[in-house]
């Protein structure tokens, strides 16, 4: 048995950002450096991408990944889950005689993703099934508002109203750039998010949702900041 495969899973189709898999940021197309994380790592007997579409096959091949086979189209439709593509792409090793103790599913479009942090995750299994890195809110989750019947705002939580930032319970969200996580478990559990999972935390310097143009120009700003900072 190998011990780690990187797939990276870049479905064509973007709706909000046309292209948004291989679309150029900062100066060559975004997947690249998904790619050459998991490349430069050194941590990975292989580094693949499961796509649907032949534009970003080849962009992935020249850049150094693997597109051993095709995404089905059962797995590239809107409907389909990232637990789904990662079962079909590990199946299909399975059926030619290869399967990984761990692997990396890596998002295409996660250029704050670098060989160090695949390292220092790929560590962090010695004790876990799974890692996601996430990050904390910004604004503590505890003092939101919502909207009553009348269209009035009101606090979500009022017994919040007063209390110091410091003194609220942080809350996390998922980076959405990769999860380590080991095989078996996630066989067993038919999800990345197990029962033994522990995080990598972030700064907001380095996470990005990029959904939409303003997104991306935002990506790219923080990005050139964390290299300069680098």
């Amino acid at each position: 048995m190998e011990k780690a495969i990187a797939i990276i899973t870049a479905r064509g189709g973007s709706k909000r950002i046309p292209h948004k898999n291989i679309k150029n940021f900062c100066g060559r197309p975004i997947i690249e450096y998904s790619i050459q994380a998991a490349l430069s790592s050194g941590i990975f007997d292989e580094v693949m991408v499961s796509t649907d579409d032949e534009q970003i096959a080849e962009i992935a091949r020249k850049a150094g990944a693997s597109v051993p086979f095709m995404r089905s189209s059962e797995n590239a439709n809107d409907y389909a889950t990232m637990d789904d593509v990662l079962r079909e792409v590990l199946g299909q090793y399975r059926e030619t005689g290869r399967e990984f103790e761990t692997f990396c599913c890596i998002y295409p479009t996660a250029p704050f993703v670098t060989a160090k942090k695949l390292q220092d995750a790929r560590a962090l299994l010695d004790t876990a099934d799974s890692v996601m890195p996430v990050v904390a809110f910004s604004f503590p989750p505890q003092r939101c508002m919502i909207l009553n019947e009348e269209g009035q705002l009101r606090m979500k939580w009022p017994e919040h109203a007063q209390t110091r930032s410091q003194d609220l319970e942080p809350y996390y969200h998922d980076c959405g750039q990769f999860y380590f996580c080991r095989t078996a478990p996630f066989y067993k559990y038919q999800t990345t998010d197990m029962p033994n999972m522990v995080p990598m935390i972030m700064s907001e310097l380095e996470v990005q949702d990029i959904d939409s143009p303003d997104d991306w120009e935002i990506a790219e700003l923080k990005y050139k900041k964390m290299l300069a900072k680098a």
